[in-house]
Formats: C-alpha cells, structure tokens, sequence
C-alpha cells in the first residue's frame, strides 16, 4: 500500500486546479491529475512532478468516471482526499461578450435550458458522480475527506444583501449551479458525518482562469490556497464548512 496520501484533483490541467496539484505535491502527496484530455492532463502531470499522474476523467461521463475509479481502486487501493473542482462557467458566452452582458441572456425570464442543463451537468451533477464513484475507495482511507470547490456568487444569504457588489449577476446558470453545489455540500457532509469524513466547501475567490476569461483578479496561486488549507486539515477539523482565505466563513 501506498505510504502517502492519495489526492485526486478534477478538472487540474489548467487554472486553479492544476495550481492545487502543485501545492498538495509540494505537501508530500500523489496527486492524480483529473482531465478530459488526457494528453492535456499528462502535459499537466509533467509540469507538477513525478508525484503526479495523469488520469483521463470527464465528470460528465459516468463510464469515464467508474473507470478512473477503478483504475484508483487497482494502482492504489484507496483514496484520501477529493477536491472536485471540474466547473465551467458557460457554453454560450460570446467572445468579447462581459460577465454582465452575458448574465442579461440568462435571467430566469429568458436563459437557455440547455445551457442551464449543461452547466449544471459539470458543476453539479458531475460532482455528485465524482462522490459516488469515489466514496468506496474514501472509506478505505483513515481520515478522508473531500472538498467542492464553490464559489461566493452561490451564497443565498450574500446575494440577498443589495450592497453586495456581484448581485446583479446572480442566475440559473453559474451562480445557481453553485448553490446547489453548497446544498450538496451539506449532504455530504451530513451524510458522512458518523463515518469521520470531512466534506467543506471553499471559495477561490476572483481568480484570473479560463473560467471568466482571464478577468480574475487574484492569481491562481492565491485562489488553490483556501482548498489546499482545507484539504490538510486534521481529523478533528469542522466539516459541512464553507469559507475562503484564510478560514473566512461564507454565509450558505
């Protein structure tokens, strides 16, 4: 059996988490590098290190996820930790075309289904195939636990405040797909509970990715920081949490 840690990180040849797979290397961990493309995630996998290994997963497909599991379940018998992090903010953004701009043609009157079905088929349900599939091989770890990164536009308390500078973008799309991301945070976390595994939530924070087309304000080092902070944390940690750096809690 493998004597470190076994990380996997979804969506990480690129942005926040492909930054996360450094950081948790750098922490004495094998990281698996999670990626559609596996040509992309083994160009990723070569920049962090011989620690980290590419492994082909695309969240939205269940074949693909059960074989990556499987392929955990033969190379290492168990996983540690699980940071889903596999989002996407969009599919029908048009170049050039801002944050705002594209939030007017995704209000609740007007938004397209499928792009609403699309985005949520990453950042939601994804997440909950990704857990499923995962969950046996967390239970053969000693003090796994599993961290979603979310984002602060997904709180219903913070966007219920007029003074809160992101509310006018607020919809079914992106923003809603992280609520109910921090719904399912809470679940599994409840669910969880009595076996000792953690599950929290964190916010990267405006990071410049691909995700908002490189508008971000905060570098991708300053956005892993929250889930890799959280990802280390003890047996006797919280869980069902949600915050950003450093331990700021974020109302749900």
């Amino acid at each position: 059996m493998q004597d470190k840690p076994i990380a996997l990180v979804t969506g990480a040849n690129q942005g926040i988490g492909l930054q996360i797979a450094k950081d948790l290397v750098s922490h004495g961990f094998i990281v698996l590098v999670g990626s559609r493309n596996l040509e992309r995630g083994e160009a990723a996998a070569k920049e962090v290190g011989p620690d980290a290994h590419a492994l082909q997963l695309d969240v939205t497909d269940r074949a693909s996820i059960d074989a990556a599991a499987e392929h955990i379940r033969k190379q290492f018998g168990r996983l540690d930790v699980l940071i889903n992090n596999a989002a996407i903010s969009n599919t029908k953004k048009q170049p050039g075309q801002s944050v705002e701009e594209y939030a007017k043609t995704t209000r609740p009157s007007n938004v397209s289904f499928d792009e609403m079905r699309a985005v949520w088929d990453t950042n939601v349900f994804g997440v909950l195939a990704v857990y499923q599939a995962m969950l046996p091989l967390l239970r053969k770890a000693s003090g796994a636990r599993i961290v979603n990164v979310s984002s602060g536009v997904g709180s219903l308390t913070t966007n219920s405040d007029p003074d809160f500078v992101y509310r006018a973008i607020f919809g079914p799309v992106y923003p809603a797909s992280k609520t109910a991301l921090n719904a399912l945070t809470v679940a599994m976390a409840l669910e969880l509970e009595p076996e000792g595994i953690k599950v929290n939530a964190i916010s990267p924070g405006f990071t410049s990715t691909n995700l908002n087309g490189y508008a971000g304000t905060d570098t991708v080092e300053q956005g892993a920081r929250e889930a890799v902070r959280v990802a280390l944390l003890g047996p006797d940690s919280p869980t069902g949490t949600f915050t950003r750096w450093e331990n700021s809690t974020i109302p749900w």
